[in-house]
């Protein structure tokens, strides 16, 4: 397991190479985000999927979501209307998962079988040029162990996953990420959307764009 610090202030394109290197050949990454710090693999890659399984310790009954780049990659992963599109374009970049119709081309095992795909497009900059660099969506699951809370603290995760079996191959650390509330989810594969889950984003600003 290598740990990678960088300075969040600086250049961190070395980071991302190296980044991009581990996910190509199908490994594991922690990185930050701008709600948590991440596991991810590339979302296209089957094996690599399912070791965020065995690292996290989560049932394979329960869908990863994935972060996308921009709408141009969540139009070959999803399907929406035109008005869903112009509900989409308000929310992202930002700190809101859309649930989603998938396509034949989104892996079986990233959503537990199921016919939906929970995506999005954040709003840092490092995730912006690792998915750049890299050409392909990863997997945005918490870096903690299922049924325990996640943390901001890179020290922490460190420790929760140097003592455990299967570990991710690469953590990058930029330090403890301020404080921020989980992404707010919208099922947006009905008529009307709905929102799941409520987090950083006030409700009755989200509600008005829900209702374009």
């Amino acid at each position: 397991m290598e740990i990678l610090t960088i300075d969040p202030t600086g250049d961190y394109a070395e980071a991302i190479d190296i980044a991009v290197g581990v996910l190509s050949r199908g490994g594991v990454v922690v990185y930050p985000t701008d709600t948590l710090y991440g596991l991810g693999a590339n979302a296209m890659n089957h094996s690599a999927v399912r070791r965020i399984f065995d690292i996290k310790e989560r049932d394979l009954s329960k869908p990863f979501p994935i972060l996308a780049r921009n709408m141009i990659w969540v139009k070959e992963l999803a399907y929406f209307s035109e008005k869903q599109e112009k509900i989409l374009s308000k929310i992202w970049p930002g700190k809101v998962t859309a649930i989603l119709q998938k396509k034949d081309v989104v892996l079986d095992v990233v959503t537990a079988g199921t016919k939906t795909i929970g995506i999005r497009i954040a709003d840092y900059p490092f995730t912006d040029k690792l998915l750049e660099k890299l050409g392909y969506p990863i997997i945005s699951t918490s870096a903690n162990i299922s049924g325990d809370e996640p943390t901001l603290k890179i020290d922490e995760i460190i420790q929760i996953f140097s003592e455990r079996r299967y570990k991710p191959d690469l953590i990058i650390d930029i330090g403890t990420l301020p404080k921020s509330e989980a992404s707010v989810v919208i099922d947006m594969t009905t008529e009307k959307p709905k929102i799941l889950r409520v987090g950083p984003s006030k409700p009755e600003e989200l509600l008005k764009i829900l209702e374009i």
